[in-house]
C-alpha cells in the first residue's frame, strides 16, 4: 500500500480530474478499501479541501469550491502552462506585480526538471492579454522556442497554416525573443535566408530537428523588444513605434462615443455632439477607412494626404455601387 502522503496526493488528483467520484471507484483506482477512502477524505478536509459527500448506490465524493485557497496539485503540463501564463501576465502593467509574485511562488515548489524549462522561457507582452482573437499554441512548443532562444541555437522550421500546410522550404532563423501581441504569440528572429528581421506566428511554426549551430545574438533595431514589435506591426522598420501615417479629423459625435473605439488615438471634446480625433495607421487609405467606421459626418483637418485618400475611396466606392462619384481624386 502507498504511504499516506502519496495516497492523499493521488486521491486529490482523482477528485480534481472529475467532479463526482464514487467511493468504490476511488478505492479501486487507489488499491485501498472504502474505509480507507473515508479516512483519507477526512484528512483532506482537515487540510482545507472542501470535499463533500453525496448519496448514491455506493456513495461518492466531489471537490467543491471553498472559502479559502488550499494547496493545489498540478501535473507537469498544467504547471508549465500556469508558469507560462503568469510570466506573460507579469510583463503587463495591470496585474504585473501580483503575477510576478505568483510566478515566484509556483517556481519555488516546482521540481528541478520543470523549473529549468520555465527559467529558459522569457516572454515579452507587448499588449495586454485579451486585446484580440487568441491563437492556440501548445505549451511544449513555447518551451522549445524558449529553450533554443536561451541556448542561442539556430532554428529550422516549417511555417504555414496548419490547415493549408507549410509554405515553401523550411525557414532558417536565429531566434531572439518570444512576444505576445493582441492574443497571438510571435517569435522574433533573424531570417538567415532573407537577411532581415522577421516576426513569425508561433501557432504556425513546426520546428525541425536537429537544431542548428550556436550563434552570437544581433542587436534589435532600437534595442527595445516592445518598441520593435509595435513598430513592425505599424508598418515601420521597428526602430520607431509611431504610425507612418497620422491625421486629424472632426467627427459629428461626442467624445464619449468615439473614445472606446479609437484604440491608441487621441479624442478631444469640441462641444455638444462634436470631437476631434487624431489617429494613426500604416497607410493613408487604411487611415481613411478606419475613420469611416464612425457612422457620422467627417471634416478632415489634415494633412492633404488624408483628404486625397478620402477622395480615392469615394471614387472606388462609387464604382462599386455602380454610380458616378461626386468627388474625383486629384
Amino acid at each position: 500500500m502507498q504511504k499516506t502522503s502519496s495516497r492523499l496526493l493521488a486521491l486529490l488528483s482523482l477528485l480534481q480530474a472529475h467532479r463526482d467520484r464514487s467511493g468504490d471507484e476511488l478505492a479501486e483506482r487507489l488499491g485501498i478499501t472504502p474505509r480507507t477512502v473515508r479516512r483519507d477524505i477526512g484528512r483532506l478536509r482537515e487540510l482545507g479541501y472542501p470535499v463533500r459527500a453525496f448519496k448514491g448506490p455506493s456513495g461518492g465524493y466531489r471537490l467543491d469550491a471553498g472559502s479559502q485557497l488550499p494547496p493545489l496539485l498540478f501535473d507537469d503540463g498544467q504547471a508549465v502552462a500556469l508558469a507560462v501564463a503568469l510570466q506573460s501576465a507579469a510583463t503587463s502593467g495591470t496585474i504585473g506585480e501580483d503575477a510576478a509574485r505568483a510566478l515566484s511562488t509556483v517556481r519555488q515548489v516546482m521540481p528541478p526538471r520543470l523549473r529549468q524549462r520555465i527559467d529558459m522561457l522569457r516572454v515579452t507582452a507587448v499588449e495586454p492579454p485579451g486585446t484580440g482573437d487568441a491563437s492556440p499554441v501548445g505549451t511544449q512548443l513555447l518551451v522549445e522556442l524558449g529553450r533554443v532562444i536561451h541556448a542561442r541555437e539556430e532554428l529550422r522550421f516549417d511555417y504555414g497554416d496548419v490547415a493549408t500546410g507549410p509554405a515553401g522550404r523550411a525557414r532558417r532563423t536565429q531566434p531572439h525573443h518570444l512576444v505576445t501581441w493582441r492574443g497571438h504569440w510571435y517569435l522574433i528572429a533573424w531570417d538567415l535566408d532573407r537577411d532581415d528581421w522577421r516576426t513569425f506566428r508561433a501557432d504556425r511554426i513546426r520546428p525541425r530537428t536537429p537544431t542548428g549551430p550556436r550563434f552570437t545574438p544581433r542587436d534589435l533595431p532600437g534595442g527595445d523588444v516592445a518598441a520593435f514589435v509595435t513598430g513592425r506591426f505599424r508598418g515601420t522598420d521597428g526602430s520607431t513605434t509611431d504610425w507612418p501615417c497620422r491625421g486629424e479629423v472632426v467627427l459629428g459625435l461626442p467624445a464619449r462615443d468615439v473614445a472606446p473605439f479609437a484604440q491608441d488615438g487621441i479624442v478631444e471634446e469640441l462641444g455638444p455632439g462634436r470631437c476631434r480625433l487624431t489617429l494613426g495607421s500604416w497607410s493613408w487609405t487604411g487611415l481613411a477607412t478606419a475613420v469611416g467606421h464612425f457612422d457620422t459626418d467627417i471634416h478632415v483637418i489634415g494633412p492633404p494626404q488624408l483628404t486625397h485618400a478620402f477622395a480615392e475611396l469615394a471614387v472606388r466606392y462609387a464604382d462599386a455601387a455602380g454610380g458616378p462619384a461626386t468627388t474625383q481624386a486629384g
